[in-house]
């Protein structure tokens, strides 16, 4: 039996697709996936206030090779209800829901997707266009909606539509990859017939995923020298390095790209390409834009054409990040993690009057209320583009706009697992007893307001610079990051937060006692 809440990922659907030695059983068998279209259908036939026989759902995929047949057994089960499915090929997680807001008018697209994780490994990621009588579209779904969804499948026991629903084949990339051109164009106000990115190289590393199309569609016929470029080529056992930007050796690759090549900037995406990161050359090799640099540069971008903004980030940030943006007379609202916790937050900050335009998890994860607050990494690396234009007519580069950015002299990262099945009971308790360690702690001042975790920030003696303790959203474990201006202070962080958990038996602190030695 599948066990169908445990296919919940936050707001997509993750589970085992092809079994490999040693791993998990495979649950995203030919009858869950069956019952996830069936049941998504109907979900979206009354979310739309349409009759199912009304509802026509596109259903793209990444280069994950069980790709295929998910979206075939997808389809039969959308059809199965009624509805009709349309099978896009390979896609990207954003033209998924563009599909349902451009010429296509698509009610709903599915984009089958298990984002960075291991081959094995496949999902799904929904989106919804406007209800009957609306113009907005209401875009990914909640995390309660794939309760709803998962909840529906389980159960099963769909009665068969009268008329079966049409499946057939579509094409969403082409108007996508033409919207983001026209993106392109109309910000650096160049002709259509024009080649703005003639006599700059610029690179690609797509990890074997789904976001080669970027230089070969888009780049190289807008006149851009894409040669160096890296993995464009879909394969689904992703031979050469995880397609993620925040893999170290992804990160690597691309760097190195741009240094063999010569080019003047690097892109990566994931695999699906909702996240992105980017990289500049410099005298000593190559700058990754991902994580703080990549927000720095992004709000230094949007402050030209916004005036005053709101970034909202994610809790892990940075105090250099927080203290660039307020240079540039923005506000930095630090949040939760988790993409849609980020830009939901920034979505209740528009609708209260804040400027908040801007949402961006460390991850790559990044989305403005321009582009639908959809977590575009295309969309993101279009931004970087059209500024990266203008600096090049100037005879000036990207650098300059985050040259200001303070770095951290160390961070580091460990995940603590917790030992307990009632780990949330458990961290609870460990996150109460931290905060009341700390207020109390001599060269400590816990955070506030914060909206997860515990952060606590230190002075030059003990540590100079902030630690942040906090619940994995998904796991039983306890993610910490710690980050330091000083040399040697990661270490000293380690060793005050070592001592506030020394009670705690359950949760395994090998990993930060080592960084405390």
């Amino acid at each position: 039996m599948i066990d169908y809440k445990k296919l919940q990922n936050g707001s997509d659907i993750r589970g085992v697709a092809i079994a490999v030695p040693g791993g998990k059983s495979v649950d995203l068998t030919e009858e869950s996936v069956q019952n996830i279209g069936s049941a998504f259908a109907l979900f979206a036939a009354e979310r739309l206030a349409k009759k199912a026989g009304e509802i026509r759902i596109a259903i793209g995929r990444d280069s994950r090779l069980s790709g295929a047949q998910l979206t075939e057994w997808l389809i039969s089960g959308i059809t199965y209800s009624g509805a009709a499915a349309f099978d896009a090929g390979m896609a990207s997680t954003p033209a998924m829901f563009m599909c349902c807001v451009n010429e296509l008018h698509f009610d709903a697209g599915i984009m089958v997707t298990a984002s960075h994780l291991p081959m094995e490994r496949n999902g799904m990621k929904f989106f919804l266009g406007a209800p009957e009588g609306s113009d907005e579209a209401i875009g990914g779904l909640e995390k309660a909606d794939i309760s709803a969804i998962l909840k529906s499948a389980e159960e099963g026991g769909f009665i068969p539509a009268e008329k079966p629903g049409v499946s057939g084949k579509t094409d969403v990339m082409t108007p996508y990859i033409e919207g983001l051109k026209e993106k392109i164009l109309a910000g650096i106000g160049a002709d259509p017939a024009e080649k703005p990115f003639a006599g700059m190289r610029i690179v690609v590393d797509a990890g074997n995923g789904a976001g080669g199309f970027f230089a070969t569609r888009l780049l190289a016929p807008l006149g851009a020298d894409i040669t160096g470029s890296r993995y464009l080529e879909p394969d689904g056992n992703f031979p050469n390095h995880q397609p993620n930007p925040e893999n170290a050796a992804a990160m690597a690759s691309i760097c190195e790209a741009v240094t063999d090549s010569g080019a003047q900037l690097g892109i990566i995406f994931d695999t699906d390409v909702d996240r992105a990161g980017a990289v500049l050359p410099a005298e000593s090799g190559a700058i990754p834009l991902d994580r703080n640099r990549l927000i720095a540069l992004m709000t230094a971008i949007l402050v030209r054409e916004y005036g005053p903004i709101t970034a909202v980030t994610d809790s892990i940030t940075s105090t250099g990040l927080a203290a660039f943006i307020e240079n540039l007379g923005c506000r930095h609202h630090r949040f939760k993690r988790g993409y849609r916790n980020v830009i939901n937050e920034a979505k209740r900050l528009m609708a209260e009057g804040e400027n908040a335009i801007f949402a961006m998890e460390t991850s790559g994860h990044g989305a403005l209320a321009e582009n639908y607050f959809l977590d575009d990494g295309a969309y993101i690396i279009v931004k970087i583009l059209i500024e990266f234009v203008r600096a090049y007519r100037r005879g000036e580069t990207l650098n300059s706009l985050i040259a200001a950015l303070a770095e951290p002299a160390e961070s580091s990262e460990v995940r603590m697992a917790v030992n307990t099945e009632a780990f949330a009971d458990y961290t609870a308790e460990v996150l109460e007893k931290v905060k009341a360690y700390f207020e109390n702690c001599e060269g400590f001042t816990v955070v506030s307001p914060n909206y997860e975790g515990v952060r606590v920030g230190a002075d030059a003696a003990h540590g100079d610079g902030w630690f942040l303790i906090r619940r994995s959203l998904h796991d039983p474990l306890m993610p910490t990051n710690l980050e330091s201006n000083s040399e040697g202070g990661v270490k000293l962080l380690a060793a005050a937060l070592m001592g506030a958990l020394a009670d705690f038996d359950k949760l395994e602190t090998a990993g930060l006692a080592a960084l405390a030695e």
